[in-house]
């Protein structure tokens, strides 16, 4: 067998394998069982791509999403790799079925509902098998934060061909659901690799929501490229794309309400695009594979702090800087806090966990990233440099008493009004609601001015945050679990400021991607990507991404054997596009 460093060499162009790559490659060689923990950006699918051309037989990918498959399908092909789909949407499927029992597969990639099918199965005895790769693997897991029944019947699947080894992929999954994984897909404990979880290129920024259309607008004119805004509601999604679409930046809405062909035209421009702004419920993503997106932005909470990091983790996947935005409100809280009384009751502790790491990573003075890792459990630095807190240290101050006072405020005026009457109440403004309500008399009546004013927004978010308050069905505030502890003392309230962030201007130290503003031979060669990738239906990071692009206006290489020395270009690529950018070179030379 030949060594695998030099297939990949040969098939991808890279020098050597990345992190845990060459361990997992080793496994599955070996004809092994293994669950890979590896974030987004680590190079997951090689694991499994490069193996397959190595192995005997085709490599079985159970992928959940349509969309994500007919992406890998194009980048697997373009290095050569002998790959098909087959999909309840694809018209080959009678020629995919061909090239599978006649041998002529590396790559067969399915969803995983046809492992309950039993043509299916008979389909997979009919050739020889290298292995089956599960990606997204914590659907498998109902502890997981996006589980999918299908799943369950990939086990019964594999066992059918114990001899098949298996490789379940992942980025997402705390110690619980990798233990269920492991259990659900028959991996024994010594297969698992965790890679870690750490997206070093991702810079985190979080502030409270505050009239979101300006703050998302205000933030997409400082980045450059493509990026993701993910609303909460399909409404949400149109109000917000007609907004940003009023800026001047190309803008498409996302969500399962639109008609499936425009959503399939909106997918495939942002795919394609290197400036568009996608507006999107938290589906959209899970389907692409683009790797040069710059930005993500929620512009309300996620579901979970899991969900959290799958999302932000659309960004940057080529490695190069990207940033991801969260705006939250209060509200968010006490609506999840009521999603998760509908649940069953032996998972609410559960979601009950993953609210409450969400809470600390929004309220943190300290860094983001480390929350966010600890939540893994990694043991991270205390700082990490590349969030907004770590950049620039928000204060902290005490507010118990200003909340003693939001606390009695809503005691006293009977538990059944929202944050804007209590509001009132606090600073002394008079309303008709007021006098009729007998509220003006109250001993809270005007209890807070000047400064202290300030503090009654950011105070009132903590309470809900913290479950100290709650919102009833008729949208009054009410005490939570956190509220007595406060109130009598025995528990602080410190309330992060976050400084005041000067706008920037676009690209200007925002994170954004390292690439050579005003040089005219990377403008070229972009140029000629964009041509080749129209001309040949594919999205431009296809071709090639932006830092090999970067490393060919610097290396300004001569010839096909300089220009193979660029990691990224293997042999398949350089045969195909070649001569073609040397003379984009050369014509600059």
């Amino acid at each position: 067998m030949r060594d695998p460093r030099d297939v990949l060499h040969t098939l991808f162009g890279f020098p050597d394998f990345r992190g845990v790559q060459r361990r997992v490659v080793d496994r599955v060689l070996a004809g092994e069982r293994t669950l890979a923990v590896m974030p987004t950006g680590a190079g997951k699918s090689l694991t499994y791509q490069l193996p397959a051309t190595m192995l005997d037989g085709t490599c079985v990918v159970i992928s959940p999403l349509i969309a994500l498959m007919h992406d890998q399908l194009r980048a697997a092909e373009a290095v050569g790799i002998r790959a098909a789909t087959l999909t309840s949407v694809d018209e080959n499927r009678a020629e995919t079925i061909e090239r599978f029992r006649n041998g002529d597969l590396d790559l067969l990639y399915v969803a995983p509902e046809r492992a309950s099918n039993s043509s299916f199965r008979d389909l997979l005895r009919s050739a020889p098998l290298a292995l089956f790769a599960i990606d997204e693997a914590h659907c498998v897991s109902e502890w997981g934060h996006d589980f999918r029944p299908d799943y369950r019947l990939l086990r019964p699947l594999m066992d059918a061909f114990p001899d098949v080894p298996r490789l379940a992929l992942t980025a997402t999954a705390d110690a619980h659901t990798r233990a269920d994984i492991l259990n659900q897909l028959g991996i024994s404990e010594d297969g698992l690799i965790v890679a870690g979880f750490d997206r070093p290129n991702i810079r985190y920024n979080i502030a409270p929501r505050d009239n979101v259309p300006r703050q998302v607008a205000d933030f997409i004119a400082t980045q450059s490229g493509p990026g993701i805004v993910y609303a909460q509601t399909r409404k949400g999604v149109e109000q917000l794309a007609e907004k940003l679409a009023a800026t001047g930046r190309p803008v498409r809405p996302y969500h399962a309400g639109l008609d499936p062909e425009v959503r399939r035209r909106n997918q495939a421009a942002f795919v394609a695009s290197e400036d568009m702004v996608i507006v999107a419920t938290v589906a959209f993503g899970m389907g692409i594979d683009k790797p040069d997106v710059r930005f993500v932005i929620h512009a309300g909470l996620p579901k979970s702090i899991e969900g959290y990091y799958q999302e932000t983790g659309r960004a940057g996947r080529d490695g190069d800087p990207a940033v991801a935005q969260l705006y939250w409100g209060a509200d968010d809280f006490a609506r999840a806090r009521q999603r998760i009384g509908e649940v069953e009751p032996e998972r609410q502790p559960g979601e009950r966990a993953r609210l409450n790491a969400l809470g600390a990573l929004v309220e943190t003075a300290g860094c983001r990233r480390a929350i966010l890792l600890r939540h893994f459990g990694e043991e991270p630095p205390a700082t990490c440099g590349n969030c907004d807190n770590c950049l620039e240290a928000p204060k902290a101050i005490d507010a118990s008493v200003t909340a003693q006072k939001y606390l009695s405020a809503v005691f006293r005026t009977g538990q059944s009004f929202g944050a804007t009457y209590i509001e009132q109440v606090l600073t002394g403004q008079s309303s008709e609601r007021s006098l009729m309500n007998g509220h003006e008399a109250l001993s809270v009546w005007g209890i807070v001015a000047g400064d202290e004013a300030a503090l009654i927004k950011p105070v009132g978010r903590a309470l809900l945050l913290r479950d100290a308050l709650r919102t009833n069905p008729h949208g009054g505030l009410e005490f939570g679990p956190g509220a007595r502890a406060i109130l009598k003392g025995e528990a602080t309230l410190d309330l992060v400021v976050p400084p005041k962030r000067e706008r920037r201007r676009r690209g200007a130290n925002s994170g954004g991607a390292p690439n050579p503003v005003g040089d005219p031979l990377f403008e070229a060669l972009r140029d000629k990507r964009r041509t080749l990738a129209q001309a040949a239906a594919v999205p431009p990071y296809v071709i090639f991404h932006d830092s090999v692009l970067r490393e060919m206006a610097a290396a300004r290489p001569a010839t096909l054997t300089e220009l193979a020395r660029i990691p990224g270009i293997g042999a398949r690529k350089l045969a195909d596009y070649g001569d073609t950018f040397l003379q984009v070179i050369h014509e600059a030379a």
